[in-house]
């Protein structure tokens, strides 16, 4: 059934549903290691620039590296070296230990356009206008009916599907699964607008109890402006003007800094859901089908981004042989509580803009003194956000490395990330030593004396490591290889 699809053809390796980031990155991985995959999106493809994210954090952007797409991404950017909250807690970025050492304020847009055109080139076949209006599976593979844009319906049949189609996902409601949680912050207001007066930071948050409002910039004149005010919640269907936009700022930030002209505005309420299941059956969701929460932090899409990078090499391994079934079951395992973790960490940070009361307004003070003096948990809240301290948990007895991120390392056969841009498994010894390997394994080397060997996975985790020269024996095991 592997490979590469037509634009007729009812039948692909993978179905995945949702044409945003996480959906875009997934696609392109499995199609350009060769499987077909079809995409479907409910919106026309033209949709316009209308997209609420706008950071890119350091995790993210070493993905990105490995799939040679992070360099374009910043020219189109701004570069924030350091976020200031608050107007208290200030997070140097520079001190995280990453080729990255910073957050990319850019949109979404941007983004999804260099995913789109990576997944176009690895021949996804894209369905824009399509729905899903249902689905069954049985032990070998999924069939979902779609609705195109002339309301036909239509049957396509894959081995795995995958929902990345939002909070409102309609693979998550064919399966069935519930999406606990609750809405943590109404009408809130966002903006693209251009300013007379530049703020004092290119990305800032304030917050007075009354009101918060974020500031950030896109370095080509145009400024990301969300903003809340606890006197003014409507319905996300009452209109926004300009005008409301002003107000909120001036009540968070004192001064609404000349705005002008905005090409877009919006408002919209923010939920934290989380699915109590990530799998079901050949069915994945990923992205914010899988979880939501606040925008504190700008995580949402960097951890959808994450999620497909962790999924993507596990079907395609799955899908050519190369490693068991049961490794799928470990998406789940290792990123269900990174979702849990985003939850909590991006709620605290809406609860800390939004403190109004002595004593909430107390906690946050001495919150932020605490990030700003203590070295270690300033560093442990910056590599939260960026998603540097992600890690998944290794069996018992295994090498303090083993399931830690690995950096962009200077290997003697160049950086890690242009490796992995192969898509394949990494395997670094030390110089002189070259075990056997499966075809699809890659060998690489330190260039100095370091003699621990690492096998590093193709989202960038390190999935063994060990000090002693039986690596050839112990990779039977790993990944299936």
């Amino acid at each position: 059934m592997t490979g590469k699809p037509t634009s007729s053809s009812n039948t692909t390796d993978v179905l995945v549903v949702g044409a945003g980031p996480t959906g875009l990155l997934l696609a392109g991985d499995l199609a350009a290691v060769g499987l077909s995959v079809t995409l479907v999106e409910r919106r026309p493809r033209e949709t316009g620039n209308l997209t609420r994210a706008f950071a890119v954090h350091a995790r993210t952007l070493e993905m990105l590296d490995a799939r040679g797409l992070t360099d374009e991404l910043i020219r189109r950017g701004e570069i924030v070296r350091r976020m200031h909250l608050f107007g208290r807690l200030s997070l140097d970025l520079g001190r995280l230990r990453t080729r990255f050492p910073y957050l990319l304020v850019t949109p979404q847009y941007e983004v999804e356009h260099l995913l789109e055109r990576r997944a176009r080139s690895a021949t996804v076949d894209f369905r824009y206008d399509t729905r899903l209006v249902g689905l069954r599976q049985d032990a070998d593979s999924v069939t979902a009916e779609v609705r195109g844009e002339d309301d036909a319906l239509t049957t396509l049949r894959a081995r795995y599907l995958v929902g990345t189609d939002g909070m409102r996902s309609a693979v998550r409601e064919a399966l069935g699964l519930p999406f606990p949680g609750t809405s943590v912050i109404r009408s809130i207001v966002l903006a693209d607008v251009r300013l007379a007066r530049e703020p004092e930071a290119l990305l800032s948050v304030r917050g007075n109890g009354e009101a918060f409002t974020v500031i950030a910039s896109f370095g080509d004149g145009w400024y990301r402006v969300m903003g809340w005010n606890r006197n003014r919640q409507v319905p996300d269907s009452e209109p926004v003007e300009l005008d409301e936009v002003r107000e909120i700022t001036r009540a968070a930030l004192g001064t609404d800094l000349g705005m002008h002209e905005a090409r877009w505005i919006s408002r919209f309420h923010s939920d934290e859901r989380q699915a109590p299941a990530y799998r079901a059956g050949r069915v994945f969701l990923a992205g914010d089908a899988a979880h939501v929460h606040s925008p504190a932090g700008g995580q949402g899409m960097n951890t959808g981004i994450q999620d497909a990078a962790n999924l993507s090499w596990k079907i395609a391994a799955v899908l050519k042989g190369h490693s068991p079934a049961a490794l799928l079951d470990t998406y789940e395992s290792e990123r269900h509580p990174v979702g849990r973790a985003v939850l909590r960490s991006s709620g605290a940070l809406v609860r800390l803009a939004m403190a109004h009361t002595p004593l909430q307004r107390a906690a946050r003070s001495v919150c932020a003194q605490l990030v700003n003096t203590v070295r270690p948990a300033s560093a442990k809240a910056m590599q939260m956000v960026s998603g540097i301290g992600i890690s998944y948990r290794a069996e018992r007895g295994a090498h303090r490395l083993t399931g830690k991120r690995a950096p962009d390392l200077e290997l003697a056969e160049g950086r890690l990330h242009t490796l992995l841009r192969n898509a394949s498994p990494v395997l670094i010894t030390p110089a002189g030593r070259t075990p056997d390997l499966p075809a699809h394994v890659i060998s690489a080397h330190w260039p100095g004396a370091r003699r621990t060997s690492l096998l590093v996975r193709p989202d960038g985790y390190i999935a063994w490591a060990g000090e002693k020269e039986d690596t050839g024996d112990r990779l039977a095991h790993l990944l299936g290889v």
